[in-house]
């Protein structure tokens, strides 16, 4: 875990205020869940394995209580337990989260996720709603070399089943887990893993070349005989819908499975194609989730974000990721300017301008140092102060300008250019 300073933090601010004006243009309601779940919520989702990958503890009560790894969980107990609530119910959230794995680069034990559900009766155009938010949301952060690959955990599980000859929850959980593999080992790696789980090389090397398969739905059509397989058609309803929203980033990728055995339709998975930091984010249909929790009239879909892998995509391609100050500093060239110094401070603050003032009573050469990262400073000195007058300084060229001080106090933004 680490801490966030103020310089992380307005980069972490800068992608939250992006995600949730692109929430407000799709409708969706921001609420924010629990930071603590009962670890048979979270174990509801994931099973008992997840209990390696979570931070949990028993409270006073000796009930056993985890922190949150995800909010899919919160969010859809949440919404279950509401019975009255109106559906489709689209809900957002943004905030973080705690796992215990490897710390990587762009994400640490502690970290900073975004994430959007739909609840309500299952809809391709839910599905394409998801992706094309994604979509957009990458736009006004203006990433480039964004690529959304799509598949579908059913069709994957057919074609896993006609290579192995078996679709128990053993094997599906097995390949998939190797599927999602090949995107981080090499593939003799992962074969050399599971020959000792019991599977045959010719199937293990069939399933991962067909987990290479990637493209447009033609495209896709001519290496590989998708006839037959009912999902294969849903895929490509769902490309047209996002055809027609004008998403057009997207391809499909049969190695996208999603690790979590709870995704049961569209999958789906965001990379920046100039790095190599993984998934940006990732997300799908999971219909299964509200069920356990007890609606069985209840479909799910969503997507979630890892945000400082987002803030390292923007680094990497020379983006602004937190939006620049506009301070303004106000100086005193000695200790008799100080109080009228601190008063136009308040003054100009309760106008809304960023200020920056020394409170330690430096001298003025200090305070000019201290100030030049600001883009202008207000210098209060005797001959001008008394005559009602302040000098302002454009601190990139140096160029200074005797204002009256009633102008700077009634109408002050319209004085500087920031």
């Amino acid at each position: 875990m680490k801490d966030f300073d103020s310089i992380e933090q307005s980069k972490i601010e800068f992608v939250r205020e992006k995600f949730l004006d692109t929430s407000k243009l799709f409708g969706f309601n921001f609420m924010a869940p629990s930071p603590l779940e009962l670890v048979s919520v979270i174990e509801a989702k994931s099973g008992q394995a997840i209990r390696d990958e979570i931070y949990f503890f028993k409270d006073k009560g000796d009930r056993e209580i985890a922190l949150r790894f995800d909010f899919t969980v919160g969010l859809t107990r949440y919404v279950v337990e509401q019975k009255s609530m109106k559906l489709p119910a689209k809900i957002c959230a943004f905030g973080g989260v705690w796992r215990y794995d490897e710390p990587q680069k762009g994400r640490y034990r502690y970290f900073h996720q975004w994430d959007l559900e739909i609840y309500g009766k299952p809809s391709l155009e839910s599905d394409a709603e998801i992706i094309e938010f994604t979509s957009k949301f990458f736009s006004k952060l203006e990433l480039k070399n964004i690529t959304i690959d799509v598949s579908h955990r059913k069709l994957v599980e057919s074609v896993v089943g006609k290579i192995f000859g078996n679709t128990d929850n053993q094997t599906i959980g097995d390949i998939f887990r190797a599927i999602d593999k090949i995107q981080k080992k090499n593939k003799d790696e992962i074969i050399s893993e599971y020959l000792q789980k019991g599977y045959s090389k010719e199937n293990l090397e069939k399933i991962l070349e067909f987990s290479k398969i990637k493209g447009q739905p033609e495209q896709v059509e001519s290496l590989f005989n998708v006839s037959g397989i009912p999902a294969w058609d849903e895929l490509k309803e769902l490309f047209s819908a996002l055809k027609n929203r004008g998403v057009t980033n997207i391809r499909i990728n049969f190695g996208i499975v999603r690790g979590l055995d709870y995704y049961s339709g569209i999958v789906f998975e965001a990379f920046d194609s100039s790095t190599n930091y993984g998934a940006l984010v990732g997300g799908g249909r999971y219909d299964s989730l509200p069920k356990v929790f007890g609606r069985d009239d209840m479909g799910a879909t969503g997507v979630a974000g890892g945000v400082e892998r987002i803030i390292l995509s923007l680094e990497s391609q020379g983006l602004q990721s937190s939006e620049p100050t506009s301070k303004i500093s106000v100086l005193f060239v000695n200790d008799e300017m100080s109080r009228p110094a601190m008063n136009v401070a308040s003054l100009l603050r309760d106008k809304g301008i960023q200020i920056e003032i020394d409170l330690l009573g430096r001298p003025f050469k200090k305070q000019i140092e201290n100030a030049s990262n600001s883009k202008f400073a207000i210098i209060l000195a005797p001959k001008e102060f008394s005559q009602n007058q302040v000098i302002i300084k454009n601190m990139s060229d140096g160029k200074e300008a005797i204002t009256p001080m009633d102008s700077l106090l009634s109408n002050p933004k319209s004085l500087f250019t920031l």
